[in-house]
C-alpha cells in the first residue's frame, strides 16, 4: 500500500462521508471531471454510453464497504483537499452488448462552499491496479 494512503478511519467515518457524498449527489450539486486532463474518465463514459442518470445511479450506490483510502490533493495551493477513493463493482454493457462487472476507479473530493457542500469526482474510470478495500 502506498505511504501517501491514510487508511487512519472507522467504517463510521467514512459513513458520515457518504452522507455528505450521496446528498450532494441527490441535490444535483456534483460534477465529473472531464477536462482535457480526465481523457480517461471521458473514455469510459462514452465506451459503456454511461449516461448521466447511470453516473448519478453509479455514485449512489457506494457503499462504506467499497471505501479504499483518502490521500491530500497534490495541486499547488489545495494540499488541505482530502480525495476519498471508492472503488464500487459495477455491471455495465459494453458496445457488444454484453454484460461486464468492472471496478470503478471513483475519487472525490468534497468542496466546503459558501452554499453548502460541492462533491467533484475526479476519477470516474476502471480500476487501473489491484485495490484493497479497507472494510473487506
Amino acid at each position: 500500500m502506498n505511504s501517501h494512503y491514510n487508511l487512519n478511519y472507522t467504517e463510521e467515518d467514512i459513513d458520515k462521508v457518504l452522507v455528505k457524498i450521496k446528498e450532494c449527489i441527490q441535490n444535483d450539486n456534483y460534477t465529473i471531471s472531464m477536462n482535457d486532463k480526465r481523457q480517461e474518465n471521458i473514455d469510459f463514459i462514452n465506451e459503456y454510453n454511461i449516461r448521466s442518470t447511470k453516473q448519478k445511479a453509479i455514485l449512489l450506490q457506494i457503499q462504506t464497504d467499497d471505501f479504499c483510502y483518502t490521500l491530500n490533493n497534490k495541486k499547488v495551493g489545495y494540499e488541505h483537499e482530502i480525495l476519498y477513493v471508492f472503488a464500487p463493482k459495477v455491471d455495465l454493457f459494453g458496445a457488444d452488448g454484453m454484460q461486464t462487472t468492472i471496478n470503478v476507479y471513483i475519487k472525490i473530493n468534497i468542496i466546503d462552499t459558501t452554499n453548502g457542500n460541492r462533491v467533484v469526482v475526479i476519477s470516474f474510470h476502471p480500476c487501473r491496479k489491484e485495490i484493497e478495500y479497507l472494510f473487506r
